[in-house]
């Protein structure tokens, strides 16, 4: 089955209200033009997960769609590196559901592998406890977190191939593989895309299986004058 798709055609699938994963840590690992077309077809009422919501300082990554305020939900392990996503959180327009980043990151595990939730002593005797069940296991509490999914992951590799195997390099691997699990239509932006076979199966840190649509994302070279630009720009690159 050949998985590669236009970005376009798989854009037409995402509603509003929709519930979105995207990789990547402060735009690191992050599926660009996936974002770019989100912020483009203006879906609203988002429910988005992510690991943490933008490059510092905003204007990047995420960062335009929530100054867009297309993002009704953001569940999350740190919001504080994002101007526009801080500035609807004090306005009352964006609700924010915050776990530790291991709680979160096992949450989405769960969903992805049809596990019933995960059992953390994190968070016990605090507020995050609130509403949730305690169990108490050879003498320990921990608190029953319950799995995570989504309607759509949009991640991001390196390479895949036509059958949807994707190879990640460097941090990319970060939440990228974890996310892929744990939605409904799962959508692999990657610099190339190359001819089954091609990937050596161990180099393999998705396999096909979870991907529905491979796009053509920025290529590698692109993919580094941008992040050169970024940090010239905000002074961390000289």
């Amino acid at each position: 089955m050949n998985k590669v798709m236009d970005l376009d055609k798989v854009m037409e699938k995402v509603h509003d209200g929709a519930t979105i994963m995207i990789g990547g840590f402060l735009g690191v690992g992050a599926p660009l033009k996936c974002i770019e077309k989100l912020v483009e077809r203006q879906v609203k009422d988002l429910t988005l997960i992510a690991v943490v919501n933008s490059y510092p300082g905003g204007g990047f990554d995420l960062a335009p769609l929530f100054k867009n305020k297309q993002v009704k939900k953001f569940i999350t392990a740190h919001t504080g590196t994002c101007p526009e996503a801080l500035e609807i959180y004090k306005s009352g327009e964006l609700e924010v559901e915050f776990y530790p980043m291991g709680t979160w990151i096992e949450k989405i595990r769960a969903g992805g592998a049809g596990l019933g939730g995960v059992l953390t002593p994190i968070g016990v005797g605090t507020l995050v406890e609130e509403g949730k069940q305690k169990l108490t296991i050879n003498g320990k509490e921990y608190l029953l977190e319950l799995p995570l999914r989504a309607d759509f992951a949009f991640i991001k590799g390196y390479r895949a191939d036509r059958l949807g195997n994707v190879q990640y390099r460097g941090v990319s691997i970060n939440s990228n593989p974890i996310l892929a699990m744990a939605a409904d239509y799962t959508v692999a932006e990657v610099n190339e895309i190359v001819e089954v076979g091609d990937i050596e199966p161990e180099r393999v840190g998705t396999p096909g299986i979870f991907v529905k649509a491979v796009v053509q994302g920025y290529t590698f070279a692109e993919h580094q004058e941008i992040f050169k630009d970024l940090w010239v720009r905000t002074g961390r690159l000289s």
